[in-house]
């Protein structure tokens, strides 16, 4: 499960490094070629919270074996494009249909003991995080040798082979929703309204995950251009650096699993923002931004395998859900974070986006100390 979810949340990350090799096959400015990136965290959103929720109504193998095949479709359609306004739209259509890893992961949640959901739902998810960063690796290196529409090809040849693999590997779980879609997708509404520690883990996740949208989609441009002159295969090299976060999820699964999961959330957003004071003084410096690279991704991980841990604790019948608003609402925060970082670009570079995201980091921080505020206050009344 970890491998089929670091494989296809790949999908997602291809275009970031190939946007340079994008813009000058297609006569675009290359800060221009940056929309397909937001594109297509945006249409992750979107099948997060349409069709995620299907997980707790339909057979989840099945959904995740249509979708699978979905994702063969979108990304050969994307390697084809012989315009750019088909590429975005096949962006979007890739986000769509890479919401697999959304699946898998309620699903293993549900088949795990309460005892060890933490350090299941970490394991899973340094699988995530290692397709995330390495993709950007692969895609850069393919894109110099190859070009940029190879990438696409080979991807929808590696999801083609995963489905045959989940088709005869993944185990069959039966749904426990038995009202209609109309009914699932409002009460996803229901438990926003309902679920006050919902709220807040999602809150905190859009605020960081915009952050780390932000960065990797401007630090293409940053190393693009002077002083660095990066080619995209070594612009792709830099994530790498980032799969050392890949480590930490285990170990932030494990803390999960004591109690700790609020503690590390803390922790996480701390990390965040140092790395965007560490980005803020390293706009030329390759050691600056490895060292930054290593506390964003750390930190994004203590953040959000704390909340998701968090979340699916909450209410075990409702799992799809749960995660359906908790992922679909962060991964609009990357597509926000990816266009804010872009605007952040144009109005004063480098600088400009790391400031921009310390704000970003502000608000996180102040969203967990209201509501551990709240808490407390809570606490103290029950206690008289």
């Amino acid at each position: 499960m970890a491998a089929a979810t670091g494989l296809i949340v790949a999908n997602l990350y291809y275009c970031q490094p190939l946007i340079i090799l994008i813009a000058d096959e297609f006569k675009i400015p290359h800060a221009d070629a940056g929309t397909i990136t937001y594109l297509t965290q945006a249409g992750y959103a979107i099948g997060l919270f349409f069709m995620v929720p299907l997980g707790d109504k339909i057979e989840r193998k099945s959904q995740i074996l249509y979708t699978t095949f979905a994702s063969v479709i979108a990304l050969i359609i994307a390697a084809t494009a012989q315009s750019y306004l088909i590429l975005e739209i096949a962006s979007l259509l890739i986000g769509i249909t890479s919401i697999v890893p959304q699946l898998i992961l309620p699903l293993a949640a549900s088949l795990s003991a309460p005892e060890e959901r933490g350090k299941v739902v970490g394991t899973i998810m340094s699988g995530l995080l290692v397709g995330i960063l390495l993709s950007r690796t692969l895609s850069g290196f393919i894109g110099d040798v190859l070009g940029w529409r190879a990438m696409f090809w080979i991807a929808s040849g590696l999801c083609l082979v995963l489905f045959f693999i989940i088709k005869k590997q993944f185990p069959y779980n039966k749904p426990v929703f038995e009202g209609s879609y109309k009914q699932l997708i409002g009460s996803l509404f229901t438990l926003i309204k309902e679920q006050p520690l919902l709220r807040e883990a999602t809150l905190i996740n859009v605020f960081s995950f915009a952050q780390f949208g932000a960065f990797w989609t401007t630090m293409v441009l940053l190393l693009s251009a002077e002083p660095f002159n990066f080619t995209s295969t070594t612009i792709g090299l830099f994530g790498i650096v980032g799969a050392s976060g890949a480590l930490a999820a285990p170990l932030v699964g494990k803390l999960s699993d004591k109690g700790n999961s609020r503690i590390a959330v803390g922790y996480g957003c701390m990390l965040i923002a140092f790395s965007f004071m560490i980005f803020y003084f390293s706009g030329s410096s390759v050691v600056g931004i490895i060292f930054g690279i290593i506390f964003i991704d750390i930190g994004l991980q203590g953040v959000h395998i704390s909340n998701q841990t968090r979340v699916y604790s909450i209410m075990p019948e409702a799992t799809n859900r749960m995660n359906t608003v908790f992922m679909s609402f962060s991964f609009l925060g990357t597509a926000a974070g990816s266009a804010f970082g872009l605007f952040l670009w144009r109005l004063g570079g480098w600088h400009a986006v790391t400031l921009g995201c310390l704000l970003l980091s502000v608000l996180a921080f102040s969203v967990y100390a209201y509501t551990y505020k709240s808490k407390r206050k809570a606490l103290e009344s029950i206690n008289g």
